[in-house]
């Protein structure tokens, strides 16, 4: 089952290879050295397990991805009502470097432009800008699941070449805005954009968001749901800069983009994204990833706005009416999260029965990639020396066709005796 995914996500990045529109974000220098054909993706489902495709161990600089976890962040260490009195959760309709404030509050108008960010680093707690560091650093490296390298290089060069951000920190200063000296807010920002993730690594934090601040690889609850909550909201309206109205419409996900190239996306409840590819567009979204974001999206059903269980109760119910045989019910409304999840389950247990028995009867609905999953679950059953049979007596999954007619039975009594007559 497995491998019909992997084939998902790799015709997926196949199909958008040849994209070369776009270019490096050289104004910051380091950046321009990048190998532009770089391009990964990675998908986290809610329980940890990860699918690869591409270049998804390279490792760039998290750069703007980074702005909500600072923001996760503050809101954990200072609470919503602080957070709030300093920083807006509106769009702002303006590119991420615009040096603006709102026109009656002073305040920026969000956490996801620039201004916004700098004010969410002035707001981390510490003594000195190390000790800041370490926290955010601390933070980020729990929500991917190991400890995340820094990139000095790139820091040294977005420092001699952030006049721009620099003039923001002054500009919110003179306001009154900042929680710290302007400098400190400042290179605290700089530290945070110049440490250095794999698409894996944000797979991973996407679904650690996901699974409401629960990090599904060390099970570790690295913040709450409420402030998971907070922060998903404002990446929707706002963590695709100006494109976030057209990202919204067509991919549905919360997400935020990078000027590395790196985009992570959140289906919560069920899944974490994370695309890596450096040649970004005039609004600094990473030109490839917003395309396969946009194909995963459609292809596979992720649209947030796609109603459905979450992926984790797809099964209702699994036990064992006789040895050798084991049932799996499926409840709900299934899409490609869900789907995926109850077919690796069954591979993955395949060691403690002889057949699978899958109990679709109690399904409401079924997304066409769900579908594909579970119709070739008993062909993966079958490579692994098993049988699995289907419950299936409104034909929402089997075709209807004679190739299906002794693995699909009405109800579950069925499938027992054709179960008994196999081992007989």
């Amino acid at each position: 089952m497995t491998a019909l995914v992997q084939r998902y996500l790799d015709g997926i990045l196949a199909e958008h290879a040849g994209v070369s529109q776009g270019a490096l974000a050289n104004y910051i220098p380091e950046l321009a050295c990048v190998d532009p054909t770089g391009f990964g993706l990675s998908v986290s489902s809610s329980d940890g397990y990860v699918y690869e495709s591409g270049d998804a161990d390279v490792q760039f600089t998290m750069q703007s991805i980074s702005k909500p976890f600072t923001y996760a962040l503050v809101l954990n260490q200072l609470g919503q009502d602080d957070v709030d009195a300093r920083i807006g959760v509106e769009p702002s309709g303006e590119g991420f470097n615009k040096i603006s404030v709102d026109q009656v509050t002073n305040m920026p108008k969000n956490p996801m432009i620039n201004a916004g960010a700098i004010v969410a680093c002035s707001l981390v707690p510490g003594r000195s800008v190390d000790d800041r560091f370490d926290l955010v650093r601390e933070f980020y490296s729990a929500c991917a699941g190991r400890s995340l390298d820094f990139d000095d290089d790139v820091y040294r060069s977005e420092r001699a070449s952030g006049s721009r951000n620099r003039g923001i920190a002054y500009l919110l200063d003179s306001f009154g805005a900042l929680g710290a000296d302007p400098d400190d807010a400042l290179d605290l920002y700089i530290r945070q954009c110049s440490l250095k993730v794999t698409s894996t690594d944000l797979a991973r934090m996407g679904s650690t968001l996901a699974r409401g601040g629960l990090n599904p690889l060390t099970g570790r609850q690295v913040t709450d749901a409420a402030v998971v909550r907070r922060t998903l909201s404002v990446m929707v309206t706002c963590g695709m800069y100006d494109a976030a109205g057209e990202w919204v419409s067509a991919v549905g996900m919360p997400a935020k983009s990078g000027v590395g190239g790196g985009i992570v996306a959140v289906l919560p409840g069920q899944l974490g994204i994370g695309v890596y590819s450096p040649r970004i567009d005039d609004k600094g979204n990473s030109v490839r990833g917003m395309l396969v974001c946009r194909s995963l999206s459609q292809q596979l059903g992720l649209h947030f706005l796609t109603v459905s269980s979450e992926a984790h109760a797809a099964i209702r119910g699994v036990y064992n009416p006789r040895p050798g045989v084991r049932v799996y019910e499926v409840h709900g409304d299934l899409l490609f999260a869900g789907a995926e999840q109850v077919a690796r389950t069954a591979t993955r247990d395949c060691a403690e029965f002889d057949t699978a028995i899958l109990d679709v009867s109690r399904l409401h609905t079924i997304s066409e990639p769900a579908r594909a999953l579970l119709a070739g679950l008993s062909d993966d059953l079958q490579a692994l020396n098993k049988r699995g049979l289907l419950v299936d007596p409104s034909g929402s999954v089997a075709p209807a066709t004679a190739a299906y007619d002794d693995l699909v039975f009405a109800t579950v009594e069925d499938a027992l005796t054709a179960a008994g007559d196999q081992r007989s």
